[in-house]
């Protein structure tokens, strides 16, 4: 029997999300948005609609619509001089996490060894674990910014490494890892023959990286055919609810491999989700969609500093540079860490806002003590509520004791 580790993250979300009442800045998503709102988004306004309500609901195309594929294709163009990825090397999945497991069912099993960076989200070294493989964590560290530090893995490696396991941008930290350090991971995983899966969910938002910095490119564009990417169209593309993601490598043998092993799951997307997710990603409405999700970023994350500013003598962060996602650190007179689980419950009875422990959902053994992580890219009118509430919190509970 495969066991499997309890998902942590998840089952948090799913027992305290759906309190009445609840302002969740837990959630991880570019704040949703509605078909109408994407037909509104739209720059053509004669461009034909999101849907076509008169084809028959059969399984559609297997391994997902021509025109989606084409557009999920062009995503990997950005920052790249490589040949065009042809859509034929590109799966559609019910989102990333099932684009993830896919991969991992796929590619590795018992007698196998997998690293990958940590913190990050569980799926991504539990469902190795549960397959059989032995998982090594390379861990981030803040003085690096949560960026892995590739002289690391020389000694992290092992005869019978598989795969190399990366999040860019990362969840939880909202770290980026640069082209040159994408770089440097791909040639050490070529010179090994080790296979590299990217999750890639929460590209291309790019939102505050440093002046000077560009953002990097996917995995797919460094030239190396054993890479393998990941996404959907849920974080950056605000578009959780049609639960589209994709796989993506250059490599068609694991394109193959993937398809025969889906063929036991899922076998093919809904018409539906895969016809707006080919509307979100054409050109005319791709463009404001993203620049949407990108403004909402920065001006929340400017909200969001102004708070960690206010209340720094008990709350610490590394200031995020893409994504939606942050850890913050809370300490009682800006000395002892909370424990993150108690925080969160009483934070969410107290007040009514959500957000998730860094502990249990994130870290192993004490890694994250105090931490908890954010998402902060809801609806402005959300953030500012939930900041100004939960500010009253810590000058009550965690600050009370300053000057007394």
């Amino acid at each position: 029997m495969v066991k499997v580790e309890p998902f942590e993250v998840e089952q948090w979300m799913d027992r305290l999300e759906t309190t009445p009442g609840v302002l969740n800045i837990a959630e991880t998503c570019a704040a949703s948005v509605s078909v109408d709102d994407l037909v509104r988004l739209c720059e053509d306004q004669d461009a034909p609609g999101p849907l076509s309500l008169s084809g028959k609901l059969t399984y559609g195309a297997i391994r997902g619509s021509e025109t989606l594929r084409q557009r999920v294709a062009s995503l990997f163009e950005r920052a790249s001089d490589a040949e065009p990825l042809p859509a034929e090397n590109i799966i559609i999945t019910q989102g990333a996490i099932a684009a993830n497991f896919l991969t991992f069912y796929t590619l590795v099993g018992p007698g196998d060894h997998v690293i990958c960076v940590y913190p990050t989200y569980q799926q991504l070294y539990s469902v190795p674990e549960s397959l059989g493989a032995e998982v090594s964590l390379w861990k981030l560290k803040e003085e690096h910014g949560y960026v892995p530090d590739v002289s690391e893995l020389e000694a992290l490696a092992k005869d019978n490494t598989k795969m190399i396991v990366i999040n860019n941008p990362n969840n939880p930290m909202g770290s980026t890892i640069p082209k040159a350090v994408l770089e440097k991971i791909v040639a050490f995983a070529k010179q090994r023959g080790i296979i590299i899966l990217s999750d890639e969910v929460y590209s291309p938002l790019y939102h505050s990286l440093p002046a000077g910095q560009t953002a990097p490119p996917s995995v797919l564009a460094l030239g190396y055919e054993k890479a393998v990417a990941t996404g959907s169209m849920s974080k950056a593309f605000a578009l959780a609810g049609i639960r589209t993601g994709w796989i993506a490598s250059r490599d068609k043998s694991i394109i193959e491999a993937v398809a025969a092993a889906r063929d036991y799951t899922t076998i093919s997307v809904s018409q539906l989700d895969d016809q707006v997710a080919s509307y979100a990603l054409s050109e005319p409405v791709l463009r404001p969609l993203l620049g949407r999700n990108t403004a909402l970023a920065q001006t929340n994350l400017a909200l969001l500093s102004a708070f960690v500013e206010k209340h720094a003598s008990v709350c610490s962060w590394v200031r995020p540079t893409a994504g939606t996602t942050v850890l913050l650190q809370f300490k009682k007179d800006g000395v002892v860490p909370v424990d993150d689980s108690s925080f969160v419950l009483d934070v969410l009875s107290k007040t009514k806002v959500l957000f998730m422990p860094a502990s249990p959902c994130f870290g192993r053994g004490r890694d994250f003590e105090g931490f908890v992580r954010l998402g902060y890219v809801c609806e402005t009118e959300v953030l500012v509520e939930a900041l100004e509430r939960l500010g009253r919190y810590l000058e009550e509970h965690l600050e009370a004791s300053e000057g007394s």
